[in-house]
């Protein structure tokens, strides 16, 4: 069996980053970025006024009171075309820009008016309430970098920017497909003896989160037939992925009616727990994740090897498994010779370091308590027994 760091390389090997296709800006949210993205203008264009105001000489409002001429407006949308001369102010307005000849804005409240008179009542230093040219930033100034997921508040810069259209990665298009005679869509009739298929909704859910487009082949029945027909659906879908039927069982068909339709299996069995017989191959042109059955294995897996290979199908920048790491709130005995991923709630002590506190039981059928996991304690292959207190890898459940 493999060990999950092989298996996780030999799966990335696989994929690479797709083409780019142009969005409009409205539909570019959490797109991730297929170019650099440059500034198209300088922000602000010209100096601007940072308040409602007066904009004047600084030399004029150096020490107070001080008494000027209003000789004219500048509003933002408009101008003040002339230049202010010593003595001189000119009403302006936020975002307006700054006349030539000034330097300076003071506040409406620190000024009376009277028509053409106003008296400064409080100094102001050179600068005040001005915002400089380009202080935001220039043209040509590169602000968001290729491999970006976008937020909400990058939309605004790249609106700013001047950018109507992004270059974004395109959506991974992720075809799944459930097996089983036991399982049901929700809110279908049950039989005595099926339960309701979790692994197809959720597995969508988490392509759907991580950026791509989930299509749903439906579910298997455990006969050939069926397994062939639904899964000739993925044709031209950038990853396959299974769940359930790649197991043992006599029922268990994934491998040899999808290998009669030209599956080349890479691997087959993980050294890990949950999520053992997990199998990666292709199937033509498409990879393919053939995840287990049991609810928490596919999901746990869906992490492990699934998210990387989505995020570098965008052109995410690859992120290591378990970078974080957290306090054991409870002992845990000695690990066997398959790598461990245990199922944990997060907080924080005195000291402000997380804390692991481990579910009490770990069965992989069980999805109440993975939907109520922060994260995966990672137990290394043969590991010792730890204590309580011990720092402890863990791989986060943020973003699924």
């Amino acid at each position: 069996m493999l060990s999950v760091d092989e298996a996780r390389a030999r799966i990335l090997s696989a994929f690479e980053t797709l083409a780019a296709e142009d969005v409009s800006l409205d539909r570019a949210l959490h797109r991730v970025l297929a170019a650099d993205v440059a500034a198209r203008r300088t922000q602000p264009p010209t100096a601007v006024s940072a308040m409602d105001g007066y904009a004047v000489q600084a030399a004029d409002v150096a020490t107070a009171p001080a008494i000027l001429k209003v000789v004219g407006e500048a509003p933002a949308g408009g101008a003040y075309a002339a230049t202010v001369k010593a003595g001189e102010a000119v009403r302006i307005f936020t975002g307006g820009p700054v006349p030539n000849g000034a330097d300076t804005v003071v506040i409406q409240e620190d000024t009376e008016r009277d028509d053409a008179t106003l008296i400064v009542k409080e100094a102001a230093k050179p600068g005040a309430n001005v915002r400089g040219k380009g202080i935001d930033f220039k043209e040509g100034d590169v602000l968001l970098k290729r491999g970006r997921r976008l937020s909400a508040r990058d939309i605004g810069l790249a609106a700013a920017m001047n950018h109507p259209w992004l270059a974004v990665a395109r959506k991974p298009r992720v075809a799944v497909l459930a097996t089983g005679d036991e399982i049901v869509r929700a809110g279908d009739p049950i039989g005595a003896n099926q339960i309701v298929s979790s692994n197809g909704p959720a597995l969508k859910a988490m392509v759907a989160a991580l950026g791509g487009e989930a299509i749903d082949l439906g579910i298997a029945r455990d006969e050939e037939d069926s397994l062939r027909a639904l899964s000739r659906g993925a044709k031209g879908a950038d990853l396959l992925l299974t769940t359930g039927g790649v197991s043992v069982g006599d029922r268990d068909l994934v491998r040899t009616v999808l290998g009669a339709e030209g599956l080349a299996v890479d691997f087959w069995k993980i050294a890990m727990k949950p999520g053992k017989p997990l199998m990666f191959g292709r199937l033509g042109d498409t990879p393919m994740v053939g995840l287990p059955g049991n609810p928490v294995s596919a999901l746990v897996c869906f992490v492990l090897y699934v998210k990387p290979a989505l995020s570098k199908l965008l052109g995410l920048a690859e992120e290591p498994l378990s970078p974080e790491r957290a306090r054991l709130a409870t002992d845990l005995g000695a690990n066997n010779f398959r790598e461990d991923f245990i199922r944990a709630r997060l907080s924080r002590n005195d000291a402000g370091e997380l804390v692991a506190t481990p579910f009490r039981v770990q069965d992989s059928s069980m999805m109440a308590t993975f939907a109520e996991a922060d994260c995966l304690i990672r137990r290394a292959p043969d590991a010792p027994a730890a204590k309580a207190g011990e720092w402890s890898p863990v791989v986060m459940l943020s973003g699924v």
